[in-house]
């Protein structure tokens, strides 16, 4: 019986990362043919695209947020696909983002979606016998299953299990036999480190005379059977065997499975050796290399990967296209504390220390997996002579055993360097708008920033202050400033203050020499335990808003992202409208208590709502206009809005009206001029999540601020 512990943290980690690494990896030439690809680049054994910040990919989007269906079904037991469907009716927008919405019948996720939506259950939604094969034998069986192989480490069969129910709802037949498959090689990958080995287990959980598996066996035995091919004789006879024409659909999934296992075979447990191969066969590159390095993460752990060549670049940054923009600004660590709390949970276990609290410090950057650094990044002022580096460390630490090291060179009094970590992001950010993300910020006026640095003995005494920057007002805010004291752990902090229309887009620590030196100096620090922490205390002002355009049909409006509707900004208001409903969200799901005051005006239609405690597409309280003549309080459970209180109220048309919320714990107060309604929530209430606008049955709402508190 395997038991969890440290390492297997640690392996979580590495895994999470290498299937980060493999899809950016395989981003660029995805789609790409074997002979493409030999022509442009030839021998491909780096990442093809340099980019500014990798965009949202579905091969990452996928695989998190279809893990809380766990989370919401509260035991491997309990989980159904219903549970799974759930999570992708909430997290996913209507048509556009986190995957890809190839239309009904050509998509297979589109299509599942579809199905869902029109009330057609899992797992019936991505059945054959719904779709047919050829829909539900797509790739995606197998491309967002990673996450179910990291929760179950060295449990092979309830990876098995919870990847089938996970699988059949968007897929059917080979489809969730892939899915299954990639999950157990994950999971069977904590304990046992042969390949072959692997691969059997993995085989014994799928039917034997299934497609997958004859697939699969039939790449196995070339490899045996042929020792002194390569692995490209051996692409050629899957291509020639297993490749594209063979199987219908835009991207089956067993070409894709057959180089998964080719490079498995071949790459003879080598990290990058495994994923380059991979990627240099073609086809499908994002989502095959993805899978294997989800799998060659957790088989060689952090200590098997080339950090700088792999992990660098990415810096830990995941950036994500689900419906809720805050959730769309991640790092590794988050994911990986997510995947690994859960994990610990199916195991009946407790984490080690440090890790009893580490894994549940979910807005802390506290640095504790080897490599991590929250994305964290430098920029200096002065003189180009200053060359800064940062990297994960265990020679300090304020709690736990690591912490970020900072080390620059040829500092001068007339440098300040920033270290600092984004809380916004633009298109001007990306070099592609992938996926279609949009975002909320991750950190507002009126709550807490603040960090612990440690300045080792020996090295020049730096004057430090934490801050946080307004983009709209080109401003920084400051904490006070502090000297470093050698061989101590200073706590700096900055109370971010209220602001009307601003926006907070960075936070991080400026630091100066804090005496000038005759020549220049080398320094050295330490960060560890950074935190956002407080409540929201802001107004939005939609005169201050403005369009992000991606692309010709990706545009968004700044801090807001979309489910579903038409919106724009007209007149210094976001106007949202409808043929049937939609909604916008903005802010923090992680918000608990706190109020917020909506400044709207209904054009068309009946239904006008101001949301709180928004969780997604499928959870929020809601109050505003509900029919003509009455105000009411309602409740979005699993996306059915369902009436907790209301009042008569003489609302029209064209009139500007203040709906304020209040959300204390499970009791949620709603007001607009004289009427006040109130609900007390007994049945698993929502009790925490951002703020929100939405429209329903036509309707045409405005919106000119929001108030939060």
């Amino acid at each position: 019986m395997y038991q969890l512990n440290e390492k297997t943290i640690h392996d979580i980690y590495a895994g999470w990362l290498g299937k980060t690494i493999g899809v950016r990896l395989g981003a660029a030439i995805e789609g790409w043919t074997y002979e493409r690809i030999q022509a442009v680049y030839g021998e491909l054994t780096h990442y093809p695209v340099d980019y500014k910040n990798f965009a949202a990919d579905d091969d990452t989007n996928g695989p998190l947020f279809f893990l809380t269906g766990l989370e919401q079904a509260g035991s491997a037991d309990a989980m159904t696909p219903r549970h799974v469907a759930q999570a992708l009716l909430n997290y996913a927008p209507y048509e556009h983002g986190f995957f890809w919405w190839g239309g009904y019948g050509i998509s297979t996720e589109h299509t599942a979606y579809l199905n869902l939506r029109a009330g057609i259950p899992a797992p019936r939604s991505g059945s054959i016998s719904q779709n047919g094969a050829a829909v539900a034998e797509q790739i995606g069986g197998q491309i967002f299953i990673d996450t179910w192989g990291l929760v179950t480490p060295g449990n092979p069969a309830l990876a098995a299990e919870l990847a089938a129910k996970a699988a059949s709802v968007m897929h059917g037949g080979n489809g969730i036999y892939g899915g299954i498959f990639i999950a157990v090689l994950i999971s069977a990958a904590f304990a046992d480190k042969d390949i072959n080995s692997l691969l059997e287990t993995a085989l014994s959980y799928i039917p034997a005379d299934c497609e997958y598996t004859r697939a699969v066996r039939a790449v196995m035995h070339f490899h045996a059977m042929h020792p002194e091919a390569g692995w490209r004789d051996c692409f050629q006879y899957v291509k020639a065997n297993f490749g594209y024409d063979r199987y219908p659909g835009a991207c089956h999934i067993i070409p894709n499975a057959c180089v998964i296992i080719l490079a498995l075979l071949y790459g003879q447990g080598d990290f990058g050796n495994t994923l380059n191969i991979c990627n240099m066969c073609g086809w499908d590159t994002d989502c095959n290399v993805g899978n294997l390095g989800a799998v060659m993460g957790v088989l060689v752990g952090i200590e098997g990967i080339d950090l700088d060549k792999w992990a660098k670049p990415i810096n830990d940054l995941m950036i994500c296209s689900s419906v809720m923009g805050d959730l769309n600004i991640q790092d590794l660590p988050w994911g990986a504390s997510y995947i690994a709390r859960l994990a610990f949970q199916l195991a009946g276990q407790q984490p080690p220390a440090p890790w009893d609290k580490a894994l549940h410090a979910v807005l802390t950057d506290h640095f504790e997996y080897p490599s991590s650094t929250h994305v964290y990044r430098t920029r200096v002022h002065g003189p180009d002579s200053l060359h800064v580096s940062i990297e994960n460390s265990d020679e300090q630490a304020h709690n736990g055993l690591r912490s970020l090291k900072v080390r620059g060179l040829h500092m001068r009094g007339e440098h300040r360097l920033h270290l600092y970590k984004q809380s916004y992001y633009r298109p001007e950010d990306f070099n592609d708008s992938r996926y279609d993300p949009d975002f909320s910020p991750t950190v507002y006026p009126g709550q807490r920033y603040a960090g612990w640095l440690y300045l080792p003995e020996g090295w020049p005494v730096l004057t430090a202050c934490a801050y946080a920057r307004d983009s709209r007002a080109d401003q920084a805010w400051r904490g006070e400033e502090a000297r470093l004291i050698p061989s101590q752990w200073l706590q700096l902090t900055l109370d971010i203050p209220s602001l009307s229309g601003g926006l907070i887009d960075e936070v991080g620590f400026e630091l100066r020499l804090s005496e000038p030196m005759p020549h220049v100096a080398d320094i050295l620090f330490y960060l560890d335990e950074a935190q956002v922490t407080g409540q929201p205390d802001y107004t939005i002002d939609l005169s201050r808003e403005s369009v992000h355009s991606w692309t010709f049909t990706h545009r968004e409006v700044s801090q807001f992202s979309r489910l579903k509707g038409l919106s724009r900004l007209e007149n210094d208001q976001l106007h949202l409208s409808c043929a049937d409903y939609g909604e916008m969200y903005t802010g923090a799901t992680t918000w608990q208590d706190y109020e917020a005051r909506f400044t709207l005006t209904p054009h068309t239609g009946d239904r006008h709502h101001a949301l709180v405690r928004v969780q997604g597409a499928q959870r929020c309280y809601a109050a505003g206009f509900d029919g003509r003549g009455r105000f009411a309080l309602l409740k979005n459970n699993q996306g059915c809005y369902q009436p907790l209180a209301e009042a008569a109220f003489n609302w029209q048309h064209g009139q500007t009206y203040e709906v304020a919320i209040q959300a204390a714990g499970n009791k949620i107060t709603a007001s607009v001029g004289d009427v006040t309604l109130s609900h007390v929530d007994e049945e698993s209430p929502w009790l925490s999540g951002a703020i929100g606008l939405g429209v329903r049955d036509g309707s045409h709402c405005a919106l000119t601020s929001i108030r939060v508190n």
